[in-house]
């Protein structure tokens, strides 16, 4: 597949969804070629002298060649693996060097989840471009869309947004794996994870756990935050309530046996816990 582009549908059942596409294509420029290409559609001309302000958001994954990316503050090198994240109303504008051409994949959408996930996110809303190499999980999800978009079968739009937040997702995992990878970091943090889990109904003790490794514990604290998304103490109580949950489904102990099992202080506090995680107590869980 060397060429697609395809504008999508957007009727109403499919705004108040919330994130929607309006876009899909790939295009593979060959070194020398004009770029971009006469048959680009003019609402998404990109001249380079003027730039480009966008009405939506646009990944763009570039997967063979090298380019240039700029934003009204940043200068990027575009390497084969770089995903381009584009801003609605973000001045912006890339091309290939000529001597390289590229190959781009991309997808246009909008909507108030597409809002809240690359504007208000703090992870996502500072990205403009990640390389993050050949990811076959990221091609899978571009083609997928591109056939979705293709065939526009009933609620493809739908679908096409759970691939949208889908391809989000892999992108946040993949840039934060990045970082750990391989190193004696992420050793560490999956250990401690893992003794969390299976001492989960005792005592936990951050600080003489972490005797055993050469970090202090306030940098442990920070990459751990970094990799889970939780502090230890918080991933520690989630632990906790995903066990408890365990016990009020597959069990009969009453609610202060697995209170008092499970190490909590007093059933008060192990009840106003769990509602605050998971919106009802123990008692309307169990059912």
């Amino acid at each position: 597949m060397d060429y697609f582009f395809k504008y999508t549908s957007v009727n109403e059942q499919d705004k108040p969804w919330q994130l929607y596409l309006n876009v899909a294509g790939k295009y593979r420029y060959l070194p020398h070629e004009e770029y971009p290409s006469i048959t680009h559609p003019l609402s998404y001309q990109l001249y380079w002298e003027k730039g480009r302000v966008l009405h939506e958001y646009q990944i763009i994954y570039i997967t063979e060649g090298r380019g240039i990316f700029e934003t009204n503050k940043s200068r990027y090198q575009i390497s084969p693996g770089s995903i381009i994240i584009v801003r609605k109303g973000q001045w912006h504008r890339y091309r290939p060097l000529k001597e390289f051409g590229w190959t781009e994949n991309y997808i246009g959408f909008d909507g108030d989840l597409a809002d809240f996930f690359l504007q208000k996110q703090e992870v996502l809303c500072d990205l403009d471009v990640v390389e993050l190499g050949e990811q076959e999980t990221l091609i899978d999800t571009f083609y997928k869309i591109f056939d979705l978009v293709k065939n526009e079968n009933p609620c493809f739009q739908q679908v096409a947004s759970g691939l949208i937040i889908k391809l989000l997702g892999y992108i946040l995992a993949l840039t934060n794996n990045k970082s750990f990878a391989g190193k004696d970091s992420e050793k560490i943090i999956k250990e401690i994870c893992y003794h969390i889990r299976e001492h989960v109904e005792d005592e936990f003790n951050f600080e003489m756990l972490t005797q055993d490794y050469d970090i202090s514990c306030s940098h442990l604290r920070k990459i751990f935050k970094q990799y889970t998304g939780k502090s230890p103490h918080q991933y520690y109580l989630d632990m906790k309530i995903i066990r408890a949950k365990e016990l009020l489904s597959n069990t009969r102990m009453s609610i202060k046996e697995i209170s008092f099992q499970l190490g909590f202080e007093s059933i008060h506090y192990f009840s106003r816990l769990f509602k605050k995680k998971e919106g009802q107590s123990p008692s309307s869980f169990r059912g």
